[in-house]
């Protein structure tokens, strides 16, 4: 979209290190950036995929679609060859929906004992 703020981008999270992210590495494009945080009605995109790239172009989707501007997301996390892969796409709810990152942390140290 262009306009009074040039091209816009939509980046396809909440997550405040991933934008910061995303507009360093994208810094020299000339692009103005918005994020979910722009769109609080939007609420929530479920991550439900069971993979990475299917839980980024669904969030890009919802995103584009909602906004009518495109959109750019990521999703990752950390999988373990020695627990078959695991945590994967449930990274972030390793250790439940309330988890957190010392309680995510917790729970692995424990299953690779």
């Amino acid at each position: 979209m262009e306009g009074s703020r040039g091209r816009t981008l939509v980046l396809a999270t909440k997550n405040r290190g991933k934008i910061r992210e995303f507009s360093r590495a994208l810094a020299g494009l000339g692009l103005h950036f918005l994020s979910l945080h722009d769109f609080p009605a939007l609420g929530p995109i479920e991550e439900n995929g069971s993979t990475f790239l299917e839980n980024a172009c669904k969030k890009a989707v919802v995103a584009a679609r909602y906004s009518n501007l495109p959109a750019l997301a990521d999703d990752s996390g950390l999988e373990v060859d020695y627990l078959g892969g695991a945590p994967g796409v449930l990274s972030a709810r390793f250790s439940g929906s309330e988890g957190d990152d010392a309680a995510n942390n917790r729970k692995l140290l424990r299953l690779l004992a």
